[in-house]
């Protein structure tokens, strides 16, 4: 594989400033093809929330860039406010609120790779559950708990 040299993809100041401040969910993504992270630019309008959720798999780097609100886990309550950097491990419980002025954030972590469709391999039986529900209509990724109410990658909402 070629490798490019390090360039600029997004200026996520002018990202920001260009959408409404009620746009809730995702307002860029990484697009680059042959990378190994996945990154978006996400927005909660005020008083929006999260609901709480698990990733069983990836870490998360979250970086506030305006705004402000709640990060709450089950040790804690966080405050979220710009240039605020956030690890979130895997496994951690956590749920975000927007606080009066809504929220901007970057969410950045392992690539997943991406769905296939297909039936259980040949040695397991029983059928597959219907996913469609969980699967998010804006970047395609499926959640990973049954009762999400959000997209844990983008922040949209996930059709019921």
């Amino acid at each position: 594989m070629e490798h490019q040299g390090a360039r600029v993809v997004a200026d996520l100041g002018r990202e920001l400033a260009a959408a409404s401040p009620h746009t809730d969910g995702a307002l860029w993504q990484l697009a680059e093809s042959g990378r190994d992270l996945d990154a978006n630019l996400l927005r909660l309008p005020p008083g929006r929330t999260v609901a709480e959720h698990t990733d069983p798999l990836l870490d998360v780097l979250l970086v506030v860039l305006e705004g402000g609100g709640e990060l709450r886990t089950d040790a804690a309550t966080q405050e979220l406010r710009p240039i605020r950097v956030l690890w979130l491990p895997k496994g951690s419980r956590r749920s975000l609120a927007a606080g009066v002025d809504g929220m901007g954030y970057l969410s950045v972590h392992v690539r997943r790779p991406g769905l296939t469709i297909g039936g259980p391999p040949a040695d397991e039986g029983g059928e597959a559950a219907c996913l469609l529900g969980q699967v998010c209509p804006a970047c395609g990724r499926l959640a990973t708990e049954r009762a999400a109410r959000f997209c844990w990658s983008c922040g949209t909402a996930l059709e019921a």
